[in-house]
């Protein structure tokens, strides 16, 4: 894959070339700003771009902004997005426009080398990529809401589901048969009044709007 990182943080930055290129995959540019961003995303046009949350020169949310930026002129290209902390609004706004090909990952998974290039595979073809701290948070600050009514496998699955993992996976991890998951996600999708949609990351996508408060059109 061809790739640009955008990461201001100079060892990081120097981390994930090394990590990208010794896993098989082409860094064609890194930067260091978030107005340096756009101009690489579009002269590269990546297979993937990697992208800190907060850049210079206002360490807000300049990385962000130029990922919902980037899509918008370079359709359907896939991004992922890195964050030193969990932030709900960012994930929300990131994933709530029921794109594919995105991904909202913490820092710290970028040392746990197969699960990072394993997200960044997963977004690169398409799918959907959230950190599980990011979807642990996004579950236990909902309240009083139809989560209440899942049962702890259904919300397992939910969890799993939501960071992207197909039914092969989710049967794997919860060491149960993928007809019982697709049970189970028939399920969730009844309880939390969403179309029983069992496809790729539109049901991710409608998990995650459902958590954040959203609601998507054509799932």
């Amino acid at each position: 894959m061809r790739v640009v990182i955008a990461e201001d943080n100079a060892l990081l930055r120097e981390g994930l070339v090394l990590l990208l290129t010794s896993s098989g995959h082409e860094v064609v540019a890194v930067v260091g700003s978030g107005p340096e961003i756009m101009p690489a995303l579009l002269q590269h046009r990546p297979d993937v771009a990697v992208l800190d949350v907060r850049m210079p020169p206002g360490f807000r949310d300049e990385g962000l902004r130029a990922a919902l930026d980037a899509r918008e002129k370079i359709p359907g290209l896939p991004v992922l997005v890195l964050s030193q902390y969990v932030e709900e609004s960012y994930a929300a706004e990131l994933l709530g426009g029921g794109a594919s090909g995105v991904g909202y990952l913490l820092k710290d998974r970028v040392g746990r080398v197969d699960e990072f290039l394993d997200a960044l595979e997963r977004v690169a073809s398409g799918g959907t990529a959230l950190d599980p701290e990011v979807v642990t948070e996004l579950l236990t600050r909902r309240r009083d809401s139809p989560l209440d009514s899942l049962t702890p496998r259904e919300r397992e699955v939910l969890k799993l589901m939501a960071e992207g993992h197909d039914n092969a996976t989710i049967a794997k991890l919860l060491v149960i048969t993928e007809r019982s998951v697709s049970k189970h996600i028939g399920n969730v999708f009844l309880k939390l009044h969403l179309p029983p949609s069992d496809s790729g990351h539109r049901r991710v996508l409608a998990a995650l709007a459902y958590l954040n408060g959203r609601q998507q059109k054509g799932v």
